[in-house]
C-alpha cells in the first residue's frame, strides 16, 4: 500500500535537527553530572544516606537525611529530570511541525542554557530569587511554545 501523505521526517531541517541533538546531549551530560554534584556535596558535608556509606568513611558516623546543601543538590537534579525529560519529547516534535530553523535553534540553546543557568543559582552558588525563577522560566515557556505549536500543527 502506497503511503498517501508526505512523510513528517523529510522535512526536517538539517540544521535544526542538528541543534537538538547537539543540545539534548548537553542537557544529557547537565544530568549526569547532577549525581556527581550530589556526591561532592556529601563527602564534603559528611552526609551519607547509607549505614554502609558512614561506615566506609567512619564508624563514627551515622547517616544524615536533611543536609540543606546535598538536598538542594538533589532537589535541583530533581527539578532537571522534571524539565528536561519533556523538553527531549517535545523538542523533537516540535521538528516535524518544519520550524523556522533559526527559530527551533534558538530555542533549544536557550532551554539548555537556562537548564544550566538553573543548577548554578540553585544549587552550585545559590542566588537569592527571582534569579531561579528566572531561569526556570528561561527553559519552561520555550517548551510550553513547542508544545502548543506541536499541537496546533497536528490538530
Amino acid at each position: 500500500m502506497a503511503a498517501t501523505g508526505s512523510n513528517p521526517f523529510d522535512e526536517i531541517h538539517p540544521d535544526a535537527y542538528r541543534a537538538y541533538v547537539f543540545w539534548s546531549c548537553v542537557l544529557l551530560v547537565k544530568l549526569f553530572l547532577m549525581p556527581l554534584l550530589t556526591a561532592i556535596n556529601r563527602f564534603r558535608k559528611q552526609a551519607f544516606a547509607n549505614p554502609e556509606d558512614t561506615a566506609a568513611i567512619s564508624r563514627k558516623l551515622k547517616p544524615k537525611f536533611d543536609d540543606p546543601d546535598v538536598e538542594r543538590v538533589r532537589r535541583a537534579h530533581l527539578n532537571d529530570l522534571e524539565n528536561i525529560l519533556p523538553f527531549f519529547v517535545i523538542g523533537f516534535l516540535y521538528l516535524l511541525t518544519n520550524p523556522a530553523p533559526t527559530l527551533a535553534i534558538n530555542i533549544y540553546r536557550l532551554v539548555a542554557a537556562s537548564r544550566i543557568l538553573h543548577t548554578l543559582v540553585y544549587a552550585v552558588v545559590p542566588v537569592p530569587q527571582p534569579a531561579r525563577f528566572l531561569a526556570f522560566v528561561g527553559a519552561l515557556a520555550p517548551t510550553l511554545y513547542m508544545t502548543l505549536q506541536t499541537l496546533l500543527h497536528f490538530l
